[in-house]
């Protein structure tokens, strides 16, 4: 007994011995590579999930060909976040123009060890009547359809990031952040290719419930932050709290995995080869779940 009890004892040691030679050896392939050498590698990572990372702001963010665009939206993704440890406030907008029902949806709050924020815009096959809109699926809108979009995340009075551009979901997200959704103020802008478009969204943001003195207008884009929700939203309480647990300790897990680095860049590059199944887990902050990544990636870069 005593024996293989010493048995285990130098296969641990061993292993912790192993383990911390392979952690050096990785930290130091790591700064051996230019900023463009991590750059490449890392956004060839992060394609298959759809995303890429945006050195300037230092968050990872949606290309406007991912896959997910394939998918649109369904309200039963927010309904069911929770149990993929998101939890955010969600504000649907849904107005009428052209013959159809556009959405076009915020979300902010915590994906994972992620804090972001989303705009997507989404449209169905024709007008829709109040009722039926938590039981339509809404594509995501085409390159022709898609609108110049802002946003700027804030945690009380402290900037996390600011993107902008013509798209058709437009996100940010800062990878081993942790926030809860009441603490997050987005600043958000949208633009509109005509007056009738600005009006009829416009109108439907007011009567979700947002103060007119709240909403500006300059030309043909609007202006208005998205604090406190003001349509229905679908936490359970216990369940999110209990996601938000596991959150925050997840969170505070990666930052002292990779706490020789301080960018995301670095972090995620060295969360990939040491533990590259980790890496592929808290890149899918997607309300969609139906993705698979490729393995090619992990032999190429070894």
């Amino acid at each position: 007994m005593y024996v293989l009890f010493g048995i285990f004892i130098c296969i641990g040691i061993l292993c912790s011995i192993l383990n911390i030679y392979r952690r050096r050896q990785i930290i130091c392939k790591i700064l051996k590579m230019t900023f463009c050498e991590k750059l490449c590698i890392l956004n060839e990572l992060l394609e298959p999930f759809g995303f890429f990372y945006l050195p300037d702001q230092d968050i990872i963010t949606s290309a406007q060909n991912a896959w997910q665009r394939n998918f649109g939206y369904h309200a039963l993704f927010d309904k069911s976040a929770s149990r993929f440890s998101m939890v955010f406030d969600c504000e649907p907008i849904y107005f009428n123009y052209q013959d159809r029902t556009w959405m076009i949806e915020f979300w902010k709050g915590q994906y994972g060890i992620n804090t972001g924020g989303e705009i997507g815009v989404y449209c169905a096959d024709s007008i829709l009547k109040p009722f039926e809109y938590a039981h339509t699926h809404f594509h995501s809108v085409s390159n022709e359809q898609m609108l110049n979009l802002s946003m700027q995340l804030f945690c009380k009075e402290s900037l996390l990031f600011s993107v902008q551009g013509l798209h058709w979901w437009l996100t940010g997200f800062c990878v081993g952040r942790f926030f809860e959704p009441e603490e997050l103020t987005m600043k958000v802008s949208v633009s509109f290719p005509n007056c009738d478009m600005l009006r009829a969204f416009t109108q439907a943001l007011l009567q979700a419930g947002y103060p007119r003195e709240s909403v500006f207008l300059c030309g043909l884009t609007v202006f208005f932050s998205f604090s406190r929700p003001y349509t229905k939203q679908h936490r359970p309480p216990f369940r999110s709290k209990l996601s938000q647990w596991k959150n925050r300790l997840f969170c505070k897990l990666f930052c002292f995995v990779t706490k020789p680095f301080t960018l995301t860049l670095d972090r995620l590059l060295f969360l990939y080869y040491f533990l590259p199944s980790c890496f592929r887990h808290i890149l899918r902050f997607q309300k969609c779940r139906k993705q698979k990544f490729p393995r090619r990636c992990k032999r190429k870069h070894t």
